[in-house]
């Protein structure tokens, strides 16, 4: 077997692709990231990962809330106008005629195109280079009824949801399998005799 060895880079790929709101109802803007992960499961806890130079990021140091909105295939091309302009020169919400709607515990002004919001509250912001990383627990999600199963679970089929890979958008594809379905004990089917 032949390898390549590359420069160190970020090769932890296919990522959510999703779109953060940061600000309030009257200063706000929408980028695009793809540096979004969860963190921690008690308290819920997520990070995204901003570049100083951004807008966004004078919005997250002041107001310290964001929202990530999930993408559905329908969004993706307003999620890739989002992140190639910058919300100091256009109004993002008003070019991709996305409706601007009130978060249930912050600041930030949601998608509501989007089938799930999660509201984050920064807690922590730890500089790493040429990105800032905000660790955010997360306060609040708000999620579509359309995008809701018969169990009142999330539908992610129904969703459609993006994912990002090397400089491309994709949709998540086929479920192949669910948690821990390797260890799994199959069912015996009873005979009836």
């Amino acid at each position: 077997m032949s390898r390549k060895i590359w420069k160190p880079g970020n090769m932890l790929y296919p990522v959510p692709a999703v779109m953060v709101t940061v600000g309030d109802k009257d200063v706000n803007n929408i980028i695009t990231i793809a540096w979004a992960g969860t963190v921690n499961s008690d308290p819920a806890m997520v990070s995204v990962s901003v570049r100083k130079s951004r807008y966004s990021h004078e919005l997250l140091m002041k107001h310290k809330e964001f929202v990530i909105n999930l993408v559905t295939k329908k969004l993706t091309r307003a999620m890739d106008y989002c992140g190639v302009k910058s919300g100091r020169d256009v109004d993002k919400f008003k070019e991709m005629k996305l409706t601007k709607g009130t978060a249930n515990k912050v600041s930030a002004p949601i998608i509501e195109e989007s089938p799930v919001n999660i509201e984050c509250v920064v807690r922590q912001v730890i500089p790493l280079g040429s990105h800032d990383m905000f660790l955010a627990e997360v306060v609040s999600v708000d999620v579509d009824d359309k995008y809701m199963d018969e169990k009142g679970g999330f539908d992610l089929e129904k969703a459609d949801l993006i994912a990002y890979s090397h400089g491309r958008y994709y949709t998540l594809g086929e479920n192949i399998g669910k948690f821990g379905y390797s260890v799994r004990k199959k069912s015996k089917k009873k005979h009836k005799k």
